[in-house]
């Protein structure tokens, strides 16, 4: 039953671990603005190069396989330290951990301008990914604070919205950006968002700090598994096949014994006490794969418009609209829905239509013409819409609340890690000479499928209180 009596059709609709009443009004809104202008900035940073690729490629003197570095070492270092910076956010007070990650975020952001060489704009955006991550670890915990647990669906359907939005202006202003102005400025463009809700951020959540010991070994040890796991799957896309099948295998273990000594703890950093949650598990496993099929497609398209088709950047900025401004529209709506219909019917729905967009997307024809790239984007984007929202809810609604962060931090560490794999296997297809062509659009569909089946896997746990 919700809070204002109805009951919900289904037990898996709107089922949280809490009824936590979330922050009075009117402080409520503007803490809704300060993390709205947050998210914001992160998205639309994490987005914005993806138009500027090739630009970046030919100016610097790089390959098309190995620019999506751009994006996959700040994906990377978001992965490695989201799951660490969440168990440090409980000790901190997360507010606190999130505004100095902005101010951080900012000052690298700054510095991108600046940046000259391949080497420098990389480490560039590894500190901004730093500061990026901080802010993320904490961003969903902050979410369930803010809003009544009734609402939670809802709110991550407005937080949905942000990234929409922000994901929409992020190729047609990297595109204007990229056309008319140095492409440096695609890294700076979202510097001022953190100002504002730095100004505003008086009004999140107080810091509620926990004494707790440290966990600096297990952060330690959950950052280098993600680094030899993604790190080598990178190195074998760039001719160091022998490098990368050793720091993979070396990944393996380190994540073996990443388990083994996080299943002793209590609250551990490594969250496997969620994840034996076979609700939250499939969650995060089709999170994950989604990621990867969504990431893929947005990745590899601006490659094949603007060379295999010959756009220049500024129309492929807004070729690529249609697909966030499709979102905008469906991810409220779904997270809506989700507080009242069954997550899993939400997300095993959406990611049908998503198989049947990509589909459309993989056979379209030579030219097929704005209106028709239009389509084909908005039914596969009213797809992954009605996925995400309600997959997210059901992530995070699942968990105790005073693990919050960490299942949080999982949310978006497999997010992260899906977007990550994502860059790494476009990379591959380009380096293979497959990017111009449909093979990036199959390869999404097949991930698409394999979330529809951990979405469709969670029926059976649904009516189980043990199970998550």
């Amino acid at each position: 039953m919700n809070e204002q009596g109805h009951i919900h059709p289904d037990p898996d609709a709107g089922r949280v671990t809490d009824e936590h009443p979330g922050l009075p009004k009117p402080r409520r809104w503007w803490a809704i603005v300060a993390i709205c202008f947050g998210t914001s900035l992160l998205v639309l940073d994490g987005s914005i190069a993806n138009v500027a690729l090739p630009t970046i490629a030919r100016d610097l003197g790089v390959s098309e396989a190995a620019v999506t570095n751009v994006v996959t070492v700040y994906q990377l270092v978001l992965v490695m330290l989201l799951l660490p910076f969440s168990s440090l956010g409980d000790r901190l007070g997360h507010r606190r951990l999130y505004q100095a990650g902005q101010v951080l975020f900012m000052i690298a952001s700054a510095a991108c301008y600046f940046a000259d060489t391949f080497t420098i704009l990389l480490l560039l955006r590894a500190v901004q990914a730093i500061g990026a991550g901080m802010a993320l670890s904490v961003s969903a915990a902050m979410l369930r604070q803010i809003y009544p647990a009734s609402q939670l669906g809802a709110g991550l359907g407005l937080n949905s919205v942000i990234v929409a939005s922000s994901a929409a202006l992020a190729p047609t202003l990297g595109g204007y950006i990229v056309g008319n102005l140095p492409w440096q400025l695609v890294f700076v463009a979202a510097a001022p968002l953190a100002i504002i809700s730095l100004l505003l951020g008086r009004f999140l959540p107080d810091p509620e700090p926990r004494k707790q010991p440290s966990k600096w070994k297990s952060g330690v040890l959950s950052a280098i598994t993600m680094l030899l796991l993604v790190g080598g799957i990178q190195l074998g896309t760039h001719d160091a096949l022998t490098w990368g099948i050793a720091a993979f295998a070396l990944g393996i273990v380190a994540l073996y014994l990443l388990v083994r000594r996080e299943k002793r703890r209590d609250a551990p950093v490594f969250p496997v006490d969620l994840l034996a949650k076979p609700v939250i598990g499939l969650s995060a496993l089709a999170n994950f794969t989604s990621f990867i099929s969504a990431g893929a497609l947005m990745l590899a398209l601006p490659f094949r418009l603007e060379i295999g088709m010959g756009y220049p950047p500024q129309t492929v900025g807004l070729l690529l609209l249609p697909f966030p401004l499709t979102m905008l529209v469906v991810s409220p709506l779904a997270g809506w829905a989700s507080d009242r219909i069954a997550a899993t019917k939400l997300g095993v729905t959406g990611m049908g239509i998503a198989i049947v967009g990509l589909l459309f997307l993989a056979t379209m024809p030579d030219q097929p013409g704005a209106i028709g790239i239009s389509w084909r984007l908005s039914v596969t984007a009213l797809g992954f819409g009605l996925f995400f929202s309600p997959n997210s809810r059901l992530l995070i609604g699942r968990a105790p609340r005073d693990r919050a962060a960490a299942a949080g931090g999982l949310l978006s560490t497999s997010r992260l890690f899906g977007q990550t794999m994502a860059a790494v296997v476009v990379g591959i297809i380009l380096a293979g000479e497959l990017g111009l062509g449909p093979t990036p659009l199959y390869v999404s569909c097949a991930l698409a499928v394999v979330a529809a089946i951990a979405s469709l896997a969670r029926f059976s746990q649904r009516d189980n209180p043990a199970n998550g």
